[in-house]
This record gives structure tokens, sequence and C-alpha cells, in this order.
């Protein structure tokens, strides 16, 4: 006789999606949170024009995204726009072109998920998203320090680019955070990836090389293994060689 699933297993995970689009520019936010309650916070600002129905389309695609990343199964999404619900609900026909490649592209998306529900609901109640949404438009963005930003240069329906994509020869530490800040990737092990998303909150990707927030806010340059090395040298060598009795120069990276 089978044993039924814990009941955490059971239950659904709540995704609250919302799109923005407004002079300043574009973006999306999303609400993932899971049943015991843990909460993530994503606001994605884009770099491309894109109207309120695709901006409505990538905040529903990229929470499903994370989510699929996330390994879950069960989850409820709510949107506060008629059009899209309607559309991946299957009430609503897509009438151009780039709505039928996001209806596309939220159909492949659809068998991750052993249950999947999209609900509309009223705007009031998708507070938290429309806030989010609107911070990725924001010019102050990169001073949040509590909610994870990501950049999308071109919309999800575009076709990619075949390119090669320099990726350093030896892995280190700073690695999952760049396939996940910079591709989207993370690791298979879902205890892993979630604390990977925890953590890449206070880690920015900037030019290709990535940063993190220190406690005092100004952003910190992060070394890999040899670039530390050589620099704990340098510095041993310069100003701190004078100091008598230092061994170790404190350092953060």
């Amino acid at each position: 006789m089978e044993e039924n699933p814990p009941e955490s297993e059971r239950e659904s995970w709540k995704l609250s999606v919302d799109g923005s689009s407004c002079i300043t520019g574009s973006g999306v936010g999303v609400l993932l949170v899971s049943p015991s309650g843990w909460t993530l916070e994503y606001a994605l600002r884009f770099g491309f024009k894109a109207t309120n129905n695709e901006a409505e389309w990538e905040a529903l695609i990229a929470g499903l995204t994370i989510a699929k990343h996330l390994e879950v199964q069960r989850i409820e999404v709510s949107s506060d726009s008629q059009l899209v619900v309607g559309l991946a609900c299957g009430e609503y026909e897509p009438r151009d072109d780039s709505m039928v490649k996001y209806l596309s592209h939220f159909q492949s998306l659809k068998p991750t998920f052993e249950v999947l529900s999209v609900t509309k609901i009223p705007r009031a109640e998708n507070a938290r998203a429309d806030q989010l949404s609107k911070l990725a438009t924001a010019g102050e963005l990169e001073r949040n320090q509590t909610v994870m930003i990501h950049y999308l240069d071109r919309p999800t329906i575009s076709e990619a680019d075949v390119m090669d994509i320099d990726v350093p020869q030896e892995l280190n530490w700073m690695t999952p955070f760049i396939y996940w800040l910079r591709d989207g990737i993370l690791p298979e092990d879902p205890a892993e990836a979630r604390k990977l998303v925890y953590r890449a909150n206070r880690f920015q990707l900037r030019g290709g090389i990535l940063y993190k927030r220190s406690f005092s806010f100004p952003w910190l340059r992060c070394l890999t293994p040899q670039e530390a090395d050589y620099t704990l040298r340098e510095v041993h060598e310069g100003v701190w060689a004078t100091i008598r009795g230092v061994e170790h120069c404190p350092t953060s990276w």
C-alpha cells in the first residue's frame, strides 16, 4: 500500500505576477510564496519597449520559469490581466502574432507542473506584485536592498542569437551566482537552488563582473581565489607590510 505524500508536497505554491509599462520603461513584479511561507520577491526590468499586455505575459512566464527551476510541482497563479488569464485558460483566442507566441511559450511550461491554475484577481488584491513591477521601472531600482533584481534584454519570445558565451574555465564559488543572474540557471538540487536564490539578493552582475552589497551598503567587487590571492600579496607587500606584527590584513570579497 502506497503512503500518501507529505501534506507540504500536496499544498500549492502561490504566485502573484504583474507587468508595468510606462514612459520610464517596462518591467514585471513576481511574488512567489511556498506552502511553508518562504517568500521570493523579484523585479525584472526590460531593456526593450513592451506594451502592457506583453509585460503581463513576461511576468507570468518569469514567475513560472523561477518555479520550474525550484522544481515546484503545484502552483496557483494570480494575475490582474483579463487578457492574459483569458488566453492562458483558453477562454480567448490570440489575435496577433506576439500573443500567439506568448501563449505557445506558456503552454510549453505547463507540463512542468503537476497542477497549474491561473486566476484573475482585482488589481487591489495584487498590490505587492504591482509594487514590484513599478519598482522595476523606477530609476532607484539598484538601491533596493530586499528585492532580487534582474534585467531582460529582449522579449522571451524573440529568436535567440547563436553566440559563444565566455564561461570561466575554472569553476569557483562565484559560478552559481553568475549562472543564475546572467542565464537564469539554478543548481539541480532544489534545496541548493532555494539557498542560492535567497543569497543572490545581495549580489549583482554588472558588465560581466559580480558585486556583493556589504552591510554598510557600498558594492564590493567579488574576486576569484586567484584574484584574492594576488590582492592579498599586493596588500601585504605594500602599505600593510610597513605595519609591524601584521600577518593577515582584514579583507572582504
